[in-house]
Parts: C-alpha cells; structure tokens; sequence
C-alpha cells in the first residue's frame, strides 16, 4: 500500500477534546498503519506555553501583543519549514493558527492574516478537523475535565468557549484548508476518530501526492 503521510491540523475551542481525539489518529491503523511497538509520535501543538518560564504561560496561541508578536510568527513560519522538509511523514497538529485568530481577535480585537501560512500547507496535503460541540453539552465536558485538570480555575466561565467556537467555524469556512466539521457533544473519542478516519479516506488525506 502507499506511504501513509496523513496531515490533520485538530482546532476547536477549550473541551472539544482535541487532544484526546489527537492521541487517538495518532494510533489509529487507518490512519498511521499497524503499530507493533511503540515509537516516536509525530504530535505537536502551538498550545505549548513555550514563551514563559512558569505553567499555563504564553505561546503562538496567547501571545501579548506586541511584544510576542514576532516571535509568535516566526514560530509559524519555522513549523511551516520543517514540514516542507519533512513532507513525506504524517503529522498531527493539536491547535494551530486558527485558534490564534480566535484568540488574538477576542482577547485584543487584533487581527491576523495566516493566508501566508496556508498558501504553505496546503501542497502538502494538510487539512483541518474542526471539534465542536453543542452550547449544552459544554457543562458535561467541564465536569470530566475538572477530574484531571491542574488548573480548573479556567472552565469557571463556559461563555468564552463558546462565543470562541462560533469565531472559529467563521475562520475556518474562509480557510483554504480542506476540512471536517466534527461534533463531539456525546464524548465518544473512538467514533470521532473514526469519523476522521473515513473523511481522510474518502477525500485523499492519507497520502502525499507524488
């Protein structure tokens, strides 16, 4: 069978369950091939707090403007070049540029312009799964989430998340991206990855093109 170099970039809001959806295609057989052993993921995520030394910090999403602003798309523009290096493996991204958008313009009313960014993944076969779930749900979601979390102070208000998602799927209906509208309101991992897993199929996303 070909080479499987799926390139799924997962955005939603806080409680879509990204990043368990994540883990899940990146163990997927449809997805990545039958893994005998574990081995090194290709998993990344522009969530990472890696601009400030201290937990639930800054990063390309929460950066300060404009102080971080440079960095922040620097840090896009060095993601971008390391896939065009490695275009021939699969990569799953957890959060990228357009929870920046959301973030930036509800946060700041800044604007930002990541059709440079796109113009770059889209030869490279990348494509946008986008998590949701209904206004309702997100109660049930913050209740599962407050078993584990280390810092629940920020599901106190459920109103951001969900005027955020509406952002998004605006951002992401004008992205040149293909992409997968994905509603996780039943908190069902495995049938969402499947649900995944089918699109990549039907629509070409599990192989770069020669």
């Amino acid at each position: 069978m070909p080479k499987l170099t799926p390139k799924i970039i997962l955005e939603g809001t806080r409680l879509t369950f990204k990043t368990d959806i994540a883990f899940a295609l990146n163990e997927h057989p449809r997805i990545v091939g039958p893994r005998k052993y574990k081995y090194h993921s290709p998993l990344i995520s522009a969530e990472w707090c890696t601009f400030t030394n201290f937990p639930w910090g800054r990063g390309p999403i929460n950066f300060e403007t404009p102080e971080e602003e440079a960095l922040a798309l620097e840090t896009y523009a060095t993601w971008a070049k390391m896939f065009e290096l490695q275009k021939y493996y699969s990569w799953i991204v957890d959060r990228f540029h357009i929870s920046t958008i959301a973030y930036q313009k509800q946060t700041y009313n800044k604007d930002y312009d990541f059709r440079w960014l796109e113009e770059r993944l889209l030869p490279l076969n990348f494509r946008i799964v986008f998590c949701t779930r209904t206004p309702e749900s997100f109660e049930a979601a913050r209740e599962e989430r407050l078993k584990v979390s280390g810092n629940p102070s920020q599901y106190d208000d459920l109103r951001p998340f969900i005027e955020q998602q509406e952002m998004m799927r605006e951002w992401i209906a004008k992205s040149m991206l293909p992409s997968l509208t994905l509603d996780i309101s039943d908190n069902n991992i495995n049938t969402a990855a499947e649900r995944v897993a089918d699109w990549l199929e039907e629509s070409g996303g599990l192989y770069m093109p020669d």
